[in-house]
């Protein structure tokens, strides 16, 4: 087991690719803390682990308060050595920019962006004076090459791009990687909310003529999450089946 002994938070675990990881990292052997808004998505993530060590945390990323007592009450259930950070959390509601009013930027960037640089700040100072670790973000390929209807969620997504490069900088000397997936268009309840027309040539651009399942995203995750990734820090992994390649 590749995560055996270690403790691991999951943010977004309630669903989607979150729900994916969480259930790929407790198989691993990890100690998972499911950190969500969405109790019952929780609830059912954990029944789905089947008795492996999944444990839920209340979090609203959006408020600065939520964000802080959850990064402390995993401090005090990890005893001060949380291992790995996974921020997978996300939401995304496609428009065109021009019909984004103020509610509809702060949530998008509370949950993308600013929710995330609040809730690493406060957890990797203990990640620091336990030895190090492992932090991954769950950005977009949005925030890599924009997408149409998807302007500020691509703006947050390319914030957290920034981030992880800047920030695996200063993790280095603290043995603390930081690296970050973008996945592409994946069969979660996110993407089945776009009109069916955007789905469908989506589907059609992607060389392997599928959508990514949340599984091949929490594959990516679990590299970059475990001991097979000890020397690779600040990159940028695509997993989009090849609509997206780099230069």
């Amino acid at each position: 087991m590749l995560l055996k002994y270690k403790t691991v938070m999951v943010t977004g675990g309630a669903s989607g690719i979150g729900r994916a990881s969480v259930l790929m990292l407790a198989k691993e052997g990890a100690r998972v803390l499911l950190a969500d808004v969405n109790e019952a998505g929780a609830s059912e993530t954990i029944r789905l682990a089947g008795g492996a060590s999944v444990e839920f945390l209340k979090l609203e990323l959006t408020d600065g308060n939520s964000v802080d007592a959850c990064a402390k009450e995993a401090i005090a259930r990890a005893a001060g050595k949380l291992d790995v950070f996974v921020n997978a959390a996300g939401w995304d509601r496609t428009q065109p920019f021009i019909e984004a009013d103020q509610a509809f930027l702060d949530k998008v960037l509370g949950i993308n962006l600013l929710g995330p640089l609040r809730m690493t700040r406060a957890l990797f100072a203990a990640m620091t004076q336990n030895g190090g670790g492992k932090i991954v973000f769950v950005a977009s390929d949005a925030g890599r090459v924009g997408s149409l209807g998807e302007t500020p969620y691509s703006a947050a997504k390319g914030g957290i791009i920034g981030f992880t490069k800047s920030l695996a900088r200063e993790g280095a000397r603290h043995k603390i990687t930081v690296n970050c997936v973008c996945p592409g268009p994946t069969d979660t309840p996110l993407f089945h909310a776009n009109p069916e027309r955007m789905r469908e040539a989506l589907l059609r651009a992607i060389p392997f003529r599928r959508l990514a399942q949340p599984e091949d995203i929490a594959g990516a995750i679990l590299y970059f999450a475990g001991p097979t990734s000890d020397y690779v820090t600040g990159q940028i992994l695509s997993v989009s089946g090849g609509l997206t390649m780099a230069g």
